[in-house]
């Protein structure tokens, strides 16, 4: 953690890319784990319905975060976005796992960023990571690079930032509503990115051999 840490503060501008990088190394293994352990018990469950137990537990937990995050005052989107960014990642790779993809291969990396609309394809994003892992010497100008990268992080809330406002007033005359708010809106947020991640991962129904891969692994 301290050597992401230390190189975001030389690299704020390939904020995306490192994080996407340590979220694969930090919590590949962990969902990579889950899967194994699932389908060692359950050694006959489709990696649909593995899918779909991974995408119950990290909604419910986007949810959960969205309203911890609403009662943190002047920092609530700063707390919503770390809630947002950890929750997605997990969300992602454990999907990945449960379509037979390896969540510790630096390929999820890219993929993450392309699945959190970070970058829009996955050229872009490999390219990205390079750069990101070739980065060596801080970059002069790190203060418009630090902004660029905090807006770039923020993609999957910029829904719901222009909100937040609307959201403190409605809290003052409702009690609780900018807490619901925030837990239904990061719950639908978790939930798209649940359905854009299935559709990439899950086999063509084309391909039956490439199903029955996935189901056997």
């Amino acid at each position: 953690m301290r050597a992401v840490t230390a190189h975001l503060r030389d690299h704020p501008g390939f904020a995306p890319e490192l994080l996407a990088l340590a979220a694969v190394r930090a919590l590949g293994p962990g969902a990579a784990t889950w899967a194994e352990r699932l389908r060692s018990r359950y050694p006959d469950a489709p990696a649909d319905g593995l899918a779909r137990l991974a995408t119950r537990r990290f909604v419910r937990a986007a949810g959960a975060g969205g309203a911890a995050a609403a009662v943190a005052g002047l920092f609530a989107p700063l707390a919503e976005l770390a809630s947002v960014l950890w929750t997605h990642s997990n969300l992602v790779l454990h999907l990945a796992a449960a379509y037979g993809r390896d969540p510790a291969h630096p390929d999820r990396a890219a993929e993450l960023l392309v699945l959190t609309q970070v970058h829009p394809d996955q050229e872009s994003a490999r390219a990205a990571l390079a750069a990101a892992r070739a980065a060596d010497d801080p970059v002069e100008g790190t203060w418009p690079r630090a902004a660029e990268a905090a807006w770039r992080l923020a993609a999957p809330l910029t829904a719901q930032a222009g909100g937040w406002l609307a959201l403190r007033l409605a809290s003052r005359l409702l009690p609780g509503a900018a807490v619901l708010a925030a837990a239904l809106g990061d719950a639908a947020a978790a939930d798209r990115l649940a359905a854009r991640a299935v559709a990439a991962y899950r086999p063509s129904p084309a391909d039956p051999a490439a199903r029955r891969a996935v189901r056997a692994s």
